[in-house]
């Protein structure tokens, strides 16, 4: 009669710390793909915010051309992004707030999360007034060049930057969450760039210039 041979207690130790450090291995592995895929998702967000941040920015630009049509001499393009608009001047070097639906921006709060409304009866947009707080902040920082007040006839041009963060939870991958600091940080936080001509004056400005021959 043959008699079968059990395992013995060093080999079922062997076995069960191989089992254990592979679903250990596996575990970390879904709870990575997990936290990548949430950071994803923020990114993408962030992204489109700080787009939108760049479109309300060139929409109150706009704006102003048609008040300067409307109203010769009593506006300006500038209105409502810088302190050297005619109307609505502000100050917006150190940061301002703005959503779709404003003509003109605010004083940036650091406190200050877009909201968004959901509900039956929301417009599903982001601002500032309804809704429900999100984990967004989005600041929209204004500079004059080649001045700093663009109240000169020279300057078309204004520098946009739109920074938008967002509260993160601590993981291996991000330790810290510094969104609530004030300023953009590299872990999560998206930054926009760029520059808003004032095509409306300056091509008034320039001299006409005949076609050859006439």
């Amino acid at each position: 009669m043959k008699l079968s041979r059990g395992f013995t207690i060093i080999e079922l130790i062997i076995s069960i710390f191989i089992l254990s450090v592979a679903v250990v291995g596996i575990f970390s592995a879904f709870s990575m793909v997990v936290i990548l895929t949430s950071d994803a998702a923020d990114r993408l967000t962030a992204t489109y915010l700080a787009q939108e941040g760049m479109e309300t920015a060139r929409n109150i630009r706009d704006i102003n051309w048609l008040n300067m049509d409307q109203n010769p001499g009593t506006a300006s393009w500038v209105d409502g992004l810088t302190a050297g608009g005619i109307n609505n001047g502000i100050d917006c070097t150190q940061g301002c707030e703005a959503d779709y639906e404003s003509t003109r921006m605010s004083p940036w709060v650091d406190t200050d999360y877009l909201k968004i409304d959901s509900s039956q009866n929301g417009s599903g947009f982001y601002n500032y007034t309804s809704g429900t707080d999100t984990k967004f902040k989005r600041k929209i920082i204004i500079t004059c060049l080649p001045d700093k007040d663009c109240t000169d006839t020279s300057d078309y041009i204004i520098k946009v930057v739109v920074q938008v963060s967002w509260n993160q939870k601590a993981t291996i991958l991000n330790p810290y969450n510094q969104a609530g600091t004030g300023v953009c940080p590299g872990s999560n936080c998206i930054a926009s760039e760029e520059t808003l001509y004032d095509w409306y004056n300056y091509l008034s400005s320039q001299p006409v210039v005949p076609p050859p021959g006439q």
